[in-house]
């Protein structure tokens, strides 16, 4: 389940790979490289550009996986690491670690898939009942780890990713319209825009991306105070 570099690709044009990385960002005159919170040699962590919510981040593979069941072993344990950090800057910044962690995973025939096939989480603060909301609309979830993630993608179907209140399930993404979860998260609050090509850049979204930033790095701790232990998913 390994992929090459899909830079090297012809006419690869990805755009959370370098160089269209910020492209959007530059559109509307957001912060681009100079917007990331915090970053490794694998991932970065930036503000969504269009947030539903103050503190919605996106961890971001700085080479290109098409998911996160594409990870090797090694690489999910450091992606992993990241979501307790990142929990730990929402306690900082908000007073919770509860956090929602979603992936709309690839794009397959049958349809479903993140509009961007470039592996990204999304880490929203607080709880938000978005599992309960996607079963009720029949997609139906079962308990998931990094083994389940990729056991699912060699069936040759999409899949969902969802964890809140420290529970991670895996639900079928076949069929699923994009955007879909990002939907879901909003679907309590009728007046919400949830596709992000329709907000970005607008007043609301532009204060969310800006107290977003301001107020996660603020709470960025220096590295080793933020060496993090293992989780079991």
């Amino acid at each position: 389940m390994t992929e090459p570099p899909v830079w090297t690709e012809p006419r690869h044009d990805c755009v959370l790979c370098p160089p269209l990385r910020f492209r959007f960002n530059g559109m509307v005159d957001l912060p681009g490289e100079s917007g990331v919170i915090a970053s490794d040699g694998d991932f970065l962590l930036i503000p969504d550009l269009a947030p539903l919510v103050e503190g919605h981040v996106l961890l971001v593979t700085r080479e290109h996986h098409q998911c996160a069941a594409m990870f090797g072993p090694e690489m999910w344990v450091r992606a992993r690491r990241w979501r307790h950090r990142v929990a730990r800057l929402y306690h900082r910044a908000y007073g919770t670690d509860e956090l929602l962690l979603f992936e709309h995973g690839p794009a397959r025939p049958q349809g479903g898939g993140a509009c961007i096939d470039h592996a990204h989480w999304h880490f929203i603060p607080g709880t938000h009942d978005l599992r309960a909301l996607v079963e009720a609309h029949g997609h139906r979830g079962a308990r998931a780890d990094h083994g389940a993630l990729r056991a699912h993608l060699r069936t040759g179907r999409s899949y969902l990713l969802i964890e809140e209140d420290g529970v991670a399930t895996v639900h079928p993404g076949d069929g699923v319209r994009s955007q879909f979860l990002r939907w879901a998260v909003t679907a309590t609050r009728q007046d919400e825009t949830w596709r992000w090509q329709e907000t970005f850049g607008l007043p609301e979204s532009r204060r969310r991306f800006f107290r977003t930033l301001q107020a996660l790095r603020a709470a960025t701790a220096p590295p080793d105070e933020d060496q993090l232990s293992d989780s079991h998913l």
